[in-house]
């Protein structure tokens, strides 16, 4: 199976770069799996998809504001897109310059858009410009850097107060202060991501509370986003395409409840991608059914993988030749996915992040 086997041409109009004023107002199109049938319709209308007993799971990862604008001593622009954070004053790191920084280099963040090397070390009460400074310490070998904090502001606390939230490439405008809520979902609890678990932003207040009064159950997982994400595949052949790597939780408590809604039935319901690769890496790692994890995965699913836990799944619209197109067409039939695709383009649904969602749901369809 091919890369390509996956594209599909996108107007550059449908692409969201806002989000709308209400969450749960974005369009749902949902998506009958066994038999590819297509229903339009909003997302607030999802608690009308659902059956009591039903088991949503959602992942409770906070994004962090995790991109820095920076300098070198010797004087160019550095981009720091924090991957994670690796010890408390330590963090592996995508860095966009002129000309890539030594192990060794320093480079400088600012409380305003320039540095004056003679800042540079200077207590912060003193001059108010440089608030760190972050040495690049080494490198791996998919060309990401290690950083430490030298000088200056704690980790957190730099990231926190000065740093940007890490809007995907595709949006092309800066962030802004909306996006410190809206790039969020309003169950977060657990910092670390550097990209949103999208499919839960639909979410409001208002809607959980009308799911959880009509019976639906609950769980809450955690796997920390991470930028490669947004990586394009770089391989003609997807079985050859080796996924980043990004941390887990998945709790004994979820498991049970996983467990209990399987013992009587119910569907265990997915809450974006992130949700499900956090599921079926832990039911990869129990001798029967699902068990706890803490960890990295790596885990890659495409077309011919056999799920172990999901049994519908709600997601945004993804972008064309991703990792996450191919596990939503191994889920749902990757010709069921482009004909509700292109069905989505000609009704003009919004796509990616700050975009409309799907309902995937039905039994298993084994089609290419």
């Amino acid at each position: 199976m091919r890369v390509d086997d996956f594209d599909f041409d996108l107007p550059e109009s449908l692409i969201a770069h806002y989000p709308l004023p209400e969450r749960s107002a974005s369009r749902l199109l949902a998506l009958d799996r066994s038999s590819g049938q297509i229903g339009h319709h909003y997302f607030s209308d999802l608690q009308t998809m659902l059956e009591p007993g039903d088991l949503l799971v959602f992942n409770d990862t906070r994004v962090i504001p995790a991109r820095l604008c920076g300098q070198k001593v010797t004087g160019g622009k550095v981009e720091i897109l924090v991957e994670r954070l690796t010890g408390e004053q330590e963090a592996l790191v995508h860095l966009r310059a002129s000309k890539s920084p030594k192990a060794g280099g320093v480079i400088v963040i600012a409380s305003k858009d320039k540095v004056d090397k003679e800042s540079v070390s200077k207590e912060v009460a003193d001059d108010h410009i440089a608030v760190a400074e972050l040495e690049v310490t080494g490198r791996t070998p998919e060309g990401l850097f290690f950083i430490r904090v030298r000088s200056g502001l704690p980790l957190a606390e730099l990231i926190e107060n000065h740093g940007h939230m890490p809007l995907p490439p595709y949006i092309e405008r800066a962030d802004e202060a909306l996006d410190r809520e809206r790039y969020q979902t309003i169950y977060n609890r657990s910092p670390g991501a550097v990209a949103a678990p999208t499919a839960g932003l639909h979410f409001d207040q208002a809607l959980l509370d009308n799911i959880s009064a009509a019976g639906v159950d609950m769980a809450f997982v955690t796997l920390h986003v991470g930028a490669g994400t947004f990586q394009p595949v770089r391989v003609g052949v997807v079985s050859e395409h080796r996924m980043h790597k990004e941390y887990l939780e998945v709790s004994e408590a979820c498991c049970q409840q996983i467990r209990a809604a399987k013992a009587k039935g119910r569907r265990v319901i997915a809450v974006g991608t992130t949700s499900v690769r956090a599921l079926e890496t832990a039911a990869a790692q129990g001798l029967d059914g699902i068990a706890p994890f803490h960890g990295d995965t790596q885990i890659f699913i495409y077309p011919g993988f056999n799920f172990n836990v999901v049994d519908a799944m709600i997601t945004n619209f993804h972008l064309p030749k991703s990792t996450l197109l191919m596990l939503v067409s191994a889920f749902a039939g990757r010709n069921n996915v482009l004909q509700a695709y292109h069905a989505a383009i000609e009704a003009k649904y919004r796509f990616f992040s700050y975009g409309d969602a799907m309902f995937l749901h039905g039994a298993s369809c084994h089609d290419s």
